[in-house]
């Protein structure tokens, strides 16, 4: 069965940090792309980074390039989102996924952050 579970969600202050982690099981992630994608309030959901399986590249969001860093621990099937230098706007609750980076196929429950001015 597969799941994904993302935690690590909390409130901080702008220009602050915090470290999300998504644990998988059900899957093996050398074998499919890993995202992780936000939505806030009345806004439509947005890709912030992926692990992409297909050119071993990870991708970032312009909104949080070189503020975000994503990465993973295979042995442990965990996933990470360092977020540093976090501004209100990234407040949004964030959610991991397998899958096509443009599509996920599972998703996991999402962990909110709030980014206090």
């Amino acid at each position: 069965e597969v799941q994904l579970q993302a935690s690590g969600g909390g409130l901080v202050q702008a220009g602050g940090s915090l470290r999300l982690s998504c644990s998988v099981s059900g899957f093996t992630l050398e074998d499919d792309s890993i995202g992780w994608f936000r939505q806030a309030p009345g806004k439509e959901r947005e890709g912030v980074s992926c692990i992409s399986s297909g050119d071993d590249s990870t991708y970032y969001a312009d909104s949080v390039k070189g503020r975000f860093t994503s990465s993973s621990d295979n042995a442990k099937n965990m996933v990470y989102l360092q977020m540093n230098s976090l501004k209100p706007e990234d407040t949004a609750v964030y959610y991991c996924a397998v899958g096509p980076c443009v599509r996920p196929w599972y998703w996991g429950q999402g962990t909110l952050v709030t980014v206090s001015s």
